[in-house]
């Protein structure tokens, strides 16, 4: 007769000593370069919650970690950082976040979450499950609320503010400023069990909204508009187009139109009226310069072609290069990657990683494109939704 195996526990005494010892370097570092005030949360240390949060800086699990010190949050964390050998082992062994695959709803990070809570632990996400490339909020699923109410635990809001206006995710440096994190609200499971899942969503996205086109502050670099080409590849004067970035200007390869970047975040044109007062209103523009485009026009002409590195990746295991020099071609309803040919109807979810990586979920093979310093990955996720969404009403282009 065969014995169950007992399943080993997720929690581990090991996490919380780990965090403190880390927390000696990693907290005044972290405080040197955002210049971040962390209002710590007394209730988080005492009782189990589940933490939501904006998403701003790459830095945004240790402003919860630092306001909820010494207790430990289990994150939930996108599978690439699984998938890079021995440090992601070494990552689990430590901190033990929680896998999820983004842009889907992942049935094994559900339970996971569940199994967390059971055995008395915390856990943090963020909803949006990525950083704004505009300075306003991505899109948010609402299958979140569907976890929430399942969990049952207090929901502590956790807000972020200033983080775009120090460090922008298409950006490489921090500018000069200072920001804010800190625990907005705390709502009881008596406070929204009887809200409906729709009630609850749009509770929460209203504590959680950010708008960083109303910051007071400025924001100081010499280099405030390097690599925007990461998030902007739709001129307003010429459309599809790419672009060259230096010190605080920005400039079109097209048309040669020029749009400087200053310190209060705002946008002014070198020599002619720019429509967009901020990186918001020209990325709004951009998504709905996509949405107007027809698939179906660009089947045999690349919209773009450029190089990049391309991977394979074996979640939770490895990753490997498989042409460090790839030919990538962009169309209205395939990305050609050299030999390879990935059809977007083969293709379940496509997603964008840090400043310029990019996920493509093909059939069942996950493959990984990197581009320079200057590639943009959000086009091909763009493309690709406009693809899979034409003929509905929905404007999801998959941030």
């Amino acid at each position: 007769m065969q014995t169950k195996t007992k399943r080993k526990p997720w929690i581990r005494p090991r996490h919380n000593l780990i965090i403190r010892l880390a927390a000696l370097v990693v907290y005044p570092w972290t405080k040197w370069k955002y210049h971040i005030k962390i209002e710590k949360c007394p209730e988080l240390k005492k009782r189990q919650c589940l933490i939501v949060m904006n998403h701003q800086t790459a830095f945004d699990q240790f402003f919860v970690s630092f306001a909820m010190f010494p207790r430990h949050a289990y994150f939930i964390a996108s599978d690439d950082l699984f998938s890079l050998g021995f440090l992601s082992k070494l990552l689990a062994w430590a901190v033990a976040p929680i896998p999820i695959k983004k842009q889907s709803t992942d049935a094994q990070a559900v339970m996971n979450c569940i199994r967390v809570a059971r055995e008395g632990g915390s856990i943090a996400l963020a909803p949006e499950g990525n950083r704004t490339f505009s300075g306003l909020p991505c899109y948010t699923n609402p299958a979140i609320t569907g976890l929430i109410k399942k969990l049952g635990l207090p929901l502590a809001i956790f807000r972020i503010e200033d983080g775009y206006g120090i460090h922008p995710r298409w950006s490489d440096v921090c500018r000069k400023g200072t920001m804010r994190a800190y625990v907005s609200r705390i709502i009881e499971p008596e406070e929204y069990k009887d809200l409906s899942k729709e009630e609850l969503f749009d509770l929460m996205q209203k504590e959680l909204f950010v708008d960083e086109t109303k910051t007071k502050q400025v924001f100081h670099h010499k280099r405030l508009a390097e690599y925007l080409e990461r998030a902007m590849y739709v001129c307003p004067e010429c459309g599809l187009s790419t672009f060259h970035s230096e010190k605080d200007t920005i400039t079109c390869k097209k048309c040669g139109r020029k749009i400087r970047y200053l310190p209060n975040n705002r946008l002014v044109g070198i020599g002619w009226e720019c429509p967009f007062p901020y990186v918001a209103q020209w990325y709004d523009y951009q998504q709905d310069f996509v949405l107007g485009l027809d698939p179906e026009s660009m089947l045999v002409s690349p919209a773009y072609q450029e190089t990049a590195a391309l991977s394979l990746v074996v979640p939770n295991k490895k990753k490997t290069v498989l042409d460090e020099s790839c030919r990538l071609s962009l169309y209205g309803n395939r990305v050609q990657a050299g030999d390879l040919t990935l059809f977007y109807d083969d293709i379940s979810v496509m997603t964008v990683l840090g400043k310029n990586k990019l996920n493509i979920y093909h059939k069942d093979a996950l493959y990984q494109i990197k581009g320079d310093v200057r590639f943009n990955a959000l086009k091909y996720m763009n493309f690709f939704y406009r693809y899979k969404n034409r003929g509905s009403d929905s404007d999801f282009l998959g941030i």
